[in-house]
């Protein structure tokens, strides 16, 4: 490096060279030295939801009298040249892969936001005055209290802004559904042999509930992280940190965000364990396991056009072979349940990170968060696709649905209570054998009238319990 690419800036183990481009200081140049593990970097909503914190304690301890106003103001300018206008992101270059505690991501954004109002102030980056890393952006601050902040918020947020108006979407496209296809009565299917009837819409009134119940799951566990660390600093004492601190973050945040922001009555737990973002992350699991059961039962459906069941059309979204033309796949079916599978390997991380609680401090917290996010946004992405793209251009094949109804095997199971289990076993294998349906066994062996069969063989009673 040129010496007039550099600046040499000082920490607590001495100078380090900092390029004259960047705004970050010399812990973040320490720690993209010492961490090269990946291309993976926290994402962007977790980096402003750390800036926002750094915001409002800014506007908090000027309030309450600990650091200048020229100062915070400063602080608050170059938070939200981050927030409003999307500057200075490329500022944040640091690995996920890092300490545990997200100390180095936590200085990062001290040190960026310190330098910056430090330009607004027309003083000389680097110099750590008038805007002091410490002393004024993390005053009253440790990392082990904000980047559990920044989890929670970020993670909530998403969940609100993105994850809730996509399964919304999804359960309304498919109660659509639900409706438009009451009155198609289809086989059942258990084993993957043949059942007894029951209706299109009552199929996908199934996965309508499934949907709902996991959006409950989803929206009882992420109350958990309405709760927040901030003012708790290493262990949850608030050392160093005014006792109005806190509450005066969560009020301005809960402004910002629209949102029931707490601040807990025990930080200990928050900052040692990461116990309610593990439930988040089994709630988001439970929802793509949900997800992986529609996924998989409408390919199935729509399985053919020829050689499969048949019994559901999937919009033509793209041709679906280099080799063989005219084939159509059930793409965003595929597309789903490669999510559900991501989703599902990112839980298993988040509850392997929650295992690293020890004593005091939880240090696994990046790569939780990065997974938890991650769920979050391809979920949310993943949901909206399947809905425009698959479910609401679905329709029903009824001549196939019929066919096959007609042609099922299970259909003896109504008439058990005239003629016995026994008897009905024996005529559904001579269907079976002889290729013909229960209708025409049944009146071949001369065992009921027709009308007496019809009425036996009625499919809407079949598929109502009165």
């Amino acid at each position: 490096m040129d010496v007039s690419d550099y600046r040499t800036e000082k920490d607590s183990l001495g100078d380090v060279k900092v390029p004259n481009s960047a705004l970050w200081g010399a812990q973040t140049q320490r720690s993209k030295r010492n961490f090269q593990i990946s291309s993976r970097r926290l994402p962007d909503v977790f980096i402003r939801a750390l800036v926002e914190i750094k915001r409002a304690c800014a506007i908090s301890n000027n309030e309450l009298g600990i650091i200048a106003e020229d100062v915070a103001n400063a602080i608050v300018k170059a938070a939200d040249e981050v927030l409003d206008r999307g500057m200075h992101l490329e500022h944040f270059p640091l690995d996920v892969y890092q300490t545990g505690s997200g100390t180095q991501t936590n200085m990062n954004a001290n040190e960026v936001l310190s330098n910056r109002a430090i330009q607004i102030m027309d003083g000389t980056i680097g110099s750590k005055s008038p805007v002091h890393p410490n002393d004024h952006v993390n005053k009253g601050q440790s990392s082990n209290d904000v980047i559990p902040t920044a989890m929670h918020l970020s993670a909530l947020a998403e969940i609100n802004k993105t994850l809730i108006p996509s399964l919304n979407k999804l359960i309304g496209a498919l109660s659509v559904k639900m409706i438009e296809f009451k009155a198609i009565v289809k086989i059942g299917r258990t084993h993957f042999q043949d059942a007894v009837p029951l209706t299109l819409g009552q199929e996908f009134s199934g996965y309508v509930s499934q949907l709902t119940s996991a959006r409950t799951h989803l929206m009882n566990s992420v109350e958990l992280l309405e709760f927040l660390a901030i003012g708790g600093t290493a262990v949850g004492t608030g050392l160093n940190a005014h006792p109005d601190l806190a509450s005066k973050v969560c009020n301005i945040l809960s402004s910002r965000y629209d949102l029931k922001l707490k601040s807990d009555a025990n930080k200990f737990s928050l900052i040692a364990t990461k116990d309610s973002l593990v439930a988040v992350s089994g709630a988001l699991k439970t929802l793509a396991v949900s997800l992986m059961k529609i996924a998989n039962d409408i390919r199935l459906l729509a399985s053919g056009p020829r050689a499969g069941l048949g019994e559901l059309l999937l919009p033509e979204n793209e041709p679906g072979s280099s080799i063989m033309p005219g084939k159509i796949n059930p793409t965003q079916c595929e597309m789903l349940t490669q999510v559900v599978a991501q989703v599902i390997g990112n839980d298993a991380t988040v509850t392997i990170g929650g295992l690293g609680s020890f004593m005091e401090l939880n240090v696994m917290k990046p790569v939780i968060i990065s997974n938890i996010l991650e769920s979050i946004e391809i979920l949310s992405n993943g949901m909206r696709s399947f809905t425009d793209h698959a479910v609401v251009g679905l329709k029903a094949n009824e001549e196939r649905i019929n066919e096959l109804v007609e042609k099922s095997l299970m259909l003896v199971t109504a008439l058990t209570s005239q003629l016995g289990y026994d008897k009905a076993a024996k005529l559904a294998k001579q269907a079976y054998v002889e290729g013909k349906t229960i209708r025409e066994v049944v009146l071949e062996n001369n065992l009921m009238t027709e009308d007496d069969l019809n009425q036996a063989l009625d499919l809407s009673k079949m598929v109502t319990n009165k």
